[in-house]
């Protein structure tokens, strides 16, 4: 049994899965509660958050007949860094063939950096490996050499959100198998490999935040955060129209667009301002108005990102968009004019059975989570990919996790 909990600002999703005997991944059970405790992907409430999880948890558990005792579960927010490193080994007893203990020794070299007391690394990532200071490798083993050098992405967080958050998770009774980035997890769900290999940026558009991953020749490269999300355009038609938070929401979801252009100008919405004492007037196409506006600024947040880690002209498949937000209607159109390269929505796929209840960019993560899960676990014959098949996310001693990532890699 496979479990993967996806933890945002406005929802948490549970699901579980198994791995067929034919090598498929089957959702046997979806659970979705709303979000409690959560703020911009952090806690801020144990209590609620607590609460939250196992809501979620008692609802796959009830819709698969199972129990989830572990899983793998998704972090985010802006606590999130990443760095890009070098880890180098030097082959013991002259020229010979790469072993695993090898890998081992070049990885806890890369890991080697100078972080604060107040961070840990969440993944290491291999993305390459260079024998005597010639072209790169994927695999390694079995190949001669006297020095090897790994080239690695490190992701990071706070240990003040991940003891928050794993506080949350062992109250609900829940085992963490590992934390995924957000970013990351959404990739395994949506991306093609294809796309990886020629630059392409995945930008999950939460509640609170919206995470971002580069990928450049075929991995991952840059991982971000960014403390804006869906709760802000929400927030925004709050001051702009003067309505409650719930009545914005639901506006925003029944009648929201990017294109105020599109909207005729004599359509109007009754919305219930505040007190319910009344009903108020609204020109949709104001309501557009001022969701263009914040759809526009987290676009441009994204391409800064981007451009300041240096990868604004290496992404030629340009952004694939996930999170309930891309589902705001002409979003991906809105991102192809304003940044000019190629912008999709990302379908969760790799799944089925339940794969209806978990089809819509809003789950994403959830979906990618369960694939890592998969991959990690063993015995998956979906298309791996190539960043996401190489990692492993930090727990355990370093030897179990190298242990785990070489069985992923090397065919039993």
């Amino acid at each position: 049994m496979l479990g993967a909990i996806d933890i945002g600002s406005s929802k948490v999703c549970t699901l579980l899965a198994e791995v067929t005997p034919e090598g498929e991944l089957r959702l046997l059970g979806v659970g979705v509660a709303s979000s409690q405790g959560i703020r911009k992907g952090l806690v801020e409430n144990i209590k609620s958050t607590t609460e939250a999880i196992v809501a979620s948890v008692e609802r796959a558990e009830r819709a698969s007949g199972s129990r989830l005792s572990s899983a793998y579960v998704s972090i985010s927010g802006n606590h999130l860094h990443s760095l890009n490193h070098r880890g180098v080994a030097t082959l013991t007893g002259g020229r010979r063939s790469i072993r695993a203990d090898d890998i081992q020794r070049a990885l806890e070299d890369a890991q080697a950096v100078s972080l604060p007391t107040n961070r840990e690394i969440i993944h290491v990532i291999p993305r390459s490996f260079i024998l005597d200071g010639q072209d790169p490798v994927t695999d390694p083993i079995g190949m001669y050499g006297q020095r090897l050098d790994v080239e690695v992405h490190l992701v990071t967080g706070s240990v003040t959100a991940i003891q928050n958050l794993s506080r949350c998770l062992e109250e609900a009774g829940v085992q963490v198998e590992g934390l995924v980035a957000c970013p990351l997890a959404a990739a395994e769900a949506v991306l093609e490999e294809e796309e990886k290999r020629q630059g392409v940026v995945v930008v999950d558009i939460g509640g609170g935040t919206t995470d971002l991953a580069v990928f450049v020749d075929g991995s991952p490269y840059h991982t971000a955060s960014l403390p804006v999300g869906g709760y802000h355009f929400t927030h925004d038609l709050v001051l702009g129209l003067r309505i409650p938070f719930s009545v914005a929401e639901e506006t925003k979801l029944r009648y929201g667009a990017v294109h105020p252009s599109r909207i005729n100008g004599e359509e109007s919405l009754d919305l219930e301002s505040f007190g319910g004492q009344r009903v108020k007037s609204v020109p949709r196409r104001r309501l557009v108005e001022i969701l263009q506006a914040r759809a526009e600024e987290i676009l441009e947040m994204v391409y800064l990102e981007v451009r300041r880690a240096g990868f604004d002209d290496m992404i030629a498949a340009g952004l694939v968009l996930t999170g309930g937000t891309a589902s705001l209607p002409g979003l991906d159109e809105l991102a192809e004019q304003l940044l000019r390269v190629p912008v999709r929505i990302g379908l969760p796929k790799g799944v089925y059975g339940l794969a209806d209840a978990v089809s819509g960019p809003a789950f994403a993560a959830s979906v990618g989570l369960l694939r890592w899960a998969a991959y990690t676990d063993g015995g998956f014959e979906g298309e791996a990919p190539r960043g996401g098949r190489r990692a492993f996310a930090a727990g355990g001693t370093l030897w179990e996790r190298l242990q785990r990532w070489l069985k992923m890699l090397i065919p039993q």
